[in-house]
């Protein structure tokens, strides 16, 4: 049969935390939506406030209640939701950024509801009834009247039964692609070291022996925080310099009058730019996509001269192991590791020759282009299982899969 929510489950917002709920008699813990990830529970930081013996008979957790986050900045993730099986040591109540579904007694069972609630969520209901401009807030009034599809206790049991088991082989499944990913990611790194390591000799050199300009990006006397926008000319900091590529980040940009006065940051095309700060061996090549943009406060610029050497290749062994090892010995800074430009140009290179460094840059494109591969291929399958977990929520839970005859497809 086909019910409202309010029917199915009593709907209830959490109690607001405020200064006068952080002493008293009867402190209990409590959940937040920053305890509730899609479909389970992160109890790892649970927080606790003052519940009086009456709050908690109204905000108290039973075993089956199913827990929504009421508010989010995205569509996509407003109603996350998992169900609560006395996971923490009772009594345990929850916070008003969170909506409290508990299955009506002999109406619904709350494993069955947890599942509807993830289809409502992945399907655009939820967010549908929600409001807000940069939070959407659930309107529990709207929420209470989603139509759920209600079968009996049993086949609702059999169906949680049904998707607990299907779900539960998707998601390992998942986890295996998603360490393959990781294991790719070793690999290439592996093989990308073994390139430098089979090259022919060259001369070792530092990189001040190279006819180049090595500089820091500007102060912050001369680049205000004010001053970034969230679109202009992208400002290149080390967050910017992913994999030996540049890419704009968000709120790291600049108009064209602040960029004007940047003249000497402006980046060319064969420019280096390597991150001084926190994760040392960033290092870019600035291709003609990134032509003009600035190199940020926390970036070292390196702009070669050299005919008897390539830009590509510098970038190259700036980001292998041995570099990245000299630059932690010598890094400066108490808390957070930084590199000075005397240190960048003291950094050892071997560089063979023009000819050779061509070679060693088509066997790394070959190598990287191998990696990408795998990546998208191991990307796209988890994406597609994603997609089927989706799908078969939404079919068991709407009654269009019967679950008694049901199969898979699924490996156990």
């Amino acid at each position: 049969m086909r019910l409202t929510l309010g029917q199915a489950a009593e709907v209830r917002l959490g109690r607001q935390r405020a200064p006068q709920y952080e002493a008293g008699d009867s402190i209990v813990p409590y959940l937040r939506s920053a305890n509730v990830t899609d479909g389970a529970l992160d109890l790892t930081d649970v927080k606790s406030m003052n519940f009086t013996p009456e709050e908690q008979r109204v905000f108290r957790l039973a075993p089956g209640d199913v827990l929504v986050t009421e508010g989010s900045g995205s569509r996509d993730t407003v109603g996350t939701s998992a169900v609560w099986n006395a996971d923490f040591p009772d009594p345990v109540c929850f916070q008003n950024t969170l909506l409290r579904l508990r299955p009506r007694l002999g109406v619904t069972d709350g494993r069955y509801l947890a599942w509807w609630a993830r289809y409502a969520r992945s399907s655009g209901q939820i967010a549908a009834v929600s409001s807000g401009a940069n939070i959407l807030h659930i309107g529990s009034d709207g929420l209470k009247r989603l139509r759920i599809t209600v079968p009996s206790l049993s086949d609702q049991r059999r169906i949680a039964d049904f998707l607990d088991d299907r779900l539960a082989r998707i998601d390992r499944i998942i986890a295996a692609r998603r360490e393959q990913l990781l294991l790719a990611a070793h690999a290439y790194d592996s093989r990308r070291e073994a390139v430098f390591l089979g090259a022919a000799t060259g001369r070792d050199m530092q990189l001040r022996r190279l006819n180049c300009v090595v500089q820091t990006g500007p102060f912050g006397s001369q680049l205000h925080s004010e001053e970034y926008v969230d679109s202009g000319w992208p400002v290149v900091n080390p967050t910017s310099i992913s994999r030996g590529r540049l890419r704009a980040v968000p709120g790291m940009a600049i108009n064209g009058e602040v960029r004007a006065r940047l003249q000497r940051h402006i980046l060319r095309e064969g420019d280096i730019v390597f991150g001084r700060r926190g994760e040392l061996g960033r290092a870019g090549l600035v291709t003609s996509e990134e032509v003009g943009w600035v190199c940020g406060t926390g970036s070292l610029l390196v702009r070669l001269k050299d005919v008897r050497v390539l830009s590509a290749y510098v970038a190259e062994v700036l980001a292998t192991s041995a570099a990245r090892h000299y630059f932690r010995t010598q890094s400066v800074g108490s808390t957070m590791d930084n590199l000075n430009t005397e240190i960048l140009m003291s950094v050892p290179l071997r560089i063979p020759s023009v000819t050779e460094q061509g070679r060693i840059l088509g066997v790394l494109a070959r190598v990287a282009a191998e990696m990408h591969a795998t990546k998208n291929d191991l990307t796209e399958s988890i994406d597609l299982l994603a997609e089927y977990k989706s799908s078969l929520i939404t079919a068991a839970v709407t009654g269009e899969l019967d679950v008694t005859t049901a199969g898979s497809g699924v490996p156990a």
